[in-house]
This record gives structure tokens, C-alpha cells and sequence, in this order.
């Protein structure tokens, strides 16, 4: 089987792994793996599938990272985790019902937003402020929102969450990362195990992935723990115009080709 392939499975290990890292600290690896995939040859529900595996097991290896350092308040944590991972399961349920083309329209100009927003303003500290939500409003109804768009969609997730998070728990950066990989790993287990269920998953591949991303994550953790914002600010904002520009650049973008049409007209 091609899939078996030593090279193969060694190269997207590697893939992996330095996407786990980038992910671990602020998100976007998809942006590496998810192209990967797509190259070795697997149909894109494949790909989306065996990427779900792959990031799962980065985010909970980065998960696993925080809480040894004491970085996850479980009282709150636990909520958040269970209703995204829920939405994130209903929302790769209802993935063939609804359009991507809103989803492709907009999101691009959200994580353009959400670059300027930690680029510019003072919000991402190193240090807590007060909570804008209470608890039960933010896992009732924010964490479901981004993890249903994790399970129908998926690119910047982990943005949104962050966003979410230190705007309105008042978390500070590292705690804030913290608290979105385990938000982040829910959902994707959540969509996963429709993925799984469907038999969509890759397992060789996926599974070199998820122990390339498993690694990868433990060092993108140890990085963010060790520079927090410093580190975090910066590469948040890199990784989220990275994602906006990877979208905008896929020629089937319906505001690619609004812009094309005004220009040709």
C-alpha cells in the first residue's frame, strides 16, 4: 500500500511535528499538515479526517504539558471542554447541510481582525483580568460557538478560542493557551469521532502524525511556557494572517472572486 511507505509516513511525522510546535504556542498547523496530506495523495474528507486525528493528539499532548504546570483551572476548564467538544461533534454532523461559502467569506476577514486586535492592543498580558462572563454563559453559549465551527469548518479555531478566552474570562496569555489547547482538543475529538465512525481516517499515516504531533506540541509547550507573550503575541499574529492569506489565496474564495469580478468588470 503507497500509504505504508517508509519515506511517506517519516516525512509527514516530520510535518507533524513542527506543525504540533506552532500549534502548541498559538495555532495554524493545519496550515502545514492539512496541505501535506492533501499531497500524499488522500481525497480531501480523508485528509480532513486524518488531520483531526493528527491535531488531536497535538492538543492533547500540549494540554497535557500546561496542566503539569498547574496552567488549567479544571473547575472552569472542564465546562468549556465538554460543551466544545460536544458542538464540535454536532457541528461535523451538520458539515454537509450548510454552505462553506459564508464560512470562506468570512473567516479570513475574522483572523485579520483578530491579528490587528493582539497586534495592536494591550489585552494579551501576562497576568489575568477580571472576566467580562460569567462561567456558565461562556460554556453555554461562546465555547459551543467555536466548537461547532471547529467541527464544520476548523481553520482558526484555536484563534477564536483565544480570543474568546482573554477577552472575555480575562485570562492571561500563557494561561489563556492554556486553556484554548484543551477547549481545542475537545472539539477536535468531538469532529473525530464522526471521522472515525464514517471510517474516513488514514490510520498509517495518521497515525506517524499523531506521534509527530504528540512530540512537536510537548516542545511548542515548553517554548510558550518559557517566553509566554513574548513568544505567544508575535506568533499568534503570524500564524493568523497566515490562515487568512491561505484562505484568500484558494481561488474558489468567494471574496477572491468578488474582488476579481469588480476588477474584471
Amino acid at each position: 500500500m503507497p500509504f505504508l511507505d517508509p519515506y511517506l509516513l517519516a516525512t509527514m511525522f516530520a510535518v507533524a511535528a513542527l506543525a504540533g510546535a506552532f500549534d502548541a504556542i498559538a495555532g495554524g498547523g493545519g496550515l502545514l499538515t492539512l496541505p501535506a496530506l492533501l499531497l500524499a495523495g488522500l481525497d480531501p474528507v480523508a485528509a480532513l479526517a486524518t488531520n483531526k486525528l493528527q491535531g488531536s493528539f497535538g492538543s492533547v499532548s500540549s494540554t497535557s504539558a500546561f496542566a503539569r504546570r498547574g496552567l488549567i483551572d479544571w473547575k472552569t476548564a472542564l465546562p468549556v471542554a465538554l460543551a466544545a467538544g460536544l458542538a464540535g461533534l454536532c457541528g461535523a454532523l451538520c458539515a454537509s447541510l450548510l454552505s462553506p461559502r459564508v464560512l470562506k467569506a468570512l473567516v479570513p476577514i475574522l483572523l485579520i481582525v483578530i491579528a490587528l486586535y493582539f497586534a495592536l492592543s494591550k489585552a494579551l498580558k501576562a497576568e489575568d483580568a477580571p472576566s467580562r462572563l460569567t462561567l456558565p454563559v461562556f460554556a453555554g453559549f461562546v465555547a459551543p460557538l467555536v466548537g461547532f465551527y471547529d467541527g464544520v469548518f476548523g481553520p482558526g479555531a484555536g484563534a477564536f478560542y483565544m480570543v474568546a478566552i482573554v477577552t472575555l474570562l480575562g485570562y492571561g496569555a500563557l494561561k489563556a493557551t492554556a486553556h484554548t489547547k484543551l477547549a481545542n482538543a475537545a472539539s477536535n475529538l468531538g469532529s473525530l469521532t464522526l471521522f472515525i465512525l464514517k471510517g474516513a481516517v488514514v490510520w498509517p499515516i495518521g497515525l506517524a502524525m499523531a506521534a509527530g504531533a504528540f512530540i512537536g506540541a510537548q516542545i511548542g509547550s515548553r517554548l510558550a511556557m518559557r517566553f509566554g507573550a513574548k513568544l505567544i503575541r508575535p506568533l499568534l499574529v503570524t500564524m493568523s494572517c497566515a490562515m487568512a492569506v491561505k484562505l484568500l489565496s484558494d481561488p474558489s474564495n468567494p471574496l477572491r472572486q468578488g474582488l476579481a469580478g469588480l476588477l474584471g468588470g
